[in-house]
């Protein structure tokens, strides 16, 4: 007989598995299940594993199935997300799940998406098969926000990731915007950072920031080349040069330049014959790009979740909008002293946190270096 502790426990394991698949698999979501069967002692057994594959590829219901065979019939499926009921790139997987002669199926959350909507959970239902939902809904919830931000809002999942140090600067004024922070921060916060970009969709950052900094924005650690997310700049009037970086690099990790109407179209021809994806969105009054533009051209082209990385101004810019949903700020124990510059432009940390926007989840250490996740109420 399932328990409520039993049914919870797999479907946190199921969010656990789907976690491999973030920043690979969009815009699908990155979907996690399980088929669990009973022993001849009773007890339950995983006999099923399945993770998103990429776009075109079998999802996570499917691939589990397949990995169960026969031993699906009269199983339990723990999904972190309700089974598709429409014909796409591939069958339903809520159909798959009735075929294969499952027993029941426990669901984290509801798929919001207007083609699935409920009709998923109501075909198994019909089926005959047991449907729980909403078991561990928080942690599903917080899987998949990319995925659902980009149906409900338009607009990706936004992480904002700043290294500061002990006095809670990220740099100082007049060093290059991007410069300093990178020294900040240990080996162990370091290779963190490295993980937050393989498990994200896109990263970004200013143009102040790639000017100063001439970074990669790859992921670097061993063996996982492969998992750099798409490239991001904001740069209204298309300044990034063609030597930088990025640009020698587009041809092995994308790079998206997202620029105003303004932008001279010279320098967009040479970008763009540099491989280079530009992508112009309409400039605000100030001439500049407004955060909510540039995250609906991302949602447009599929991006479920973004990484900004900076600068101040753009760290600044996305929440004063309103638009930094989880940010991750590692404490660094050296300081800067005199001349320091603030995260966000002129504003601390303790500033942005002074009007209980945000909600502290989590603490921890890196080596010698702390950090902090904070959330959106």
């Amino acid at each position: 007989m399932n328990t409520a502790a039993e049914d919870r426990r797999f479907l946190l394991a199921a969010v656990r598995l789907a976690r491999r698949g973030l920043g690979r698999v969009w815009p699908n979501p990155s979907v996690g299940a399980l088929i669990v069967a009973r022993n001849e002692a009773g007890e339950p057994v995983v006999v099923g594993r399945g993770v998103t594959g990429r776009p075109g590829t079998g999802h996570a219901e499917a691939r589990a199935l397949a990995d169960a065979g026969e031993k699906a019939r009269g199983a339990t499926c723990y999904v972190t997300l309700e089974p598709c009921s429409h014909f796409g790139r591939t069958p339903p997987c809520s159909l798959a799940l009735i075929e294969a002669g499952v027993a029941r199926v426990v669901v984290g959350v509801e798929d919001p998406n207007p083609r699935v909507a409920g009709r998923g959970i109501a075909l198994l239902r019909k089926a005959g098969i047991e449907v729980e939902v909403g078991v561990a809904r928080d942690e599903a919830l917080a899987l998949h926000a990319g995925f659902i931000r980009r149906i409900t809002e338009n607009r990706p999942h936004v992480t904002l990731k700043m290294a500061l140090s002990a006095d809670g600067a990220i740099g100082r004024v007049g060093a290059p915007e991007g410069a300093a922070q990178i020294h900040l921060t240990g080996p162990i916060a370091n290779a963190q950072v490295h993980t937050l970009r393989a498990s994200h969709d896109a990263i970004l950052v200013g143009i102040g920031t790639a000017l100063g900094d001439d970074p990669s924005l790859t992921c670097r650690l061993p063996g996982m080349a492969d998992r750099s997310p798409v490239r991001v700049v904001l740069d209204p009037s298309a300044r990034l040069p063609l030597n930088a970086t990025l640009v020698r690099t587009a041809a092995e990790v994308p790079v998206w330049l997202i620029v105003t109407a303004d932008a001279p179209a010279g320098r967009l021809d040479a970008l763009t014959s540099a491989g280079v994806l530009v992508i112009k969105v309409p400039a605000n009054r100030e001439g500049r790009i407004a955060p909510a533009a540039a995250l609906a051209a991302l949602a447009a082209r599929g991006i479920t979740t973004v990484l900004v990385e900076g600068g101040a101004h753009v760290a600044d810019a996305f929440e004063r909008a309103g638009l930094v949903d989880t940010m991750i700020m590692a404490h660094a124990p050296q300081r800067i002293g005199e001349g320091r510059l603030y995260p966000f432009a002129d504003r601390s940390l303790d500033m942005v946190l002074a009007d209980h926007t945000y909600v502290l989840t989590e603490t921890g250490t890196w080596g010698p270096d702390g950090y902090q996740i904070f959330r959106r109420r």
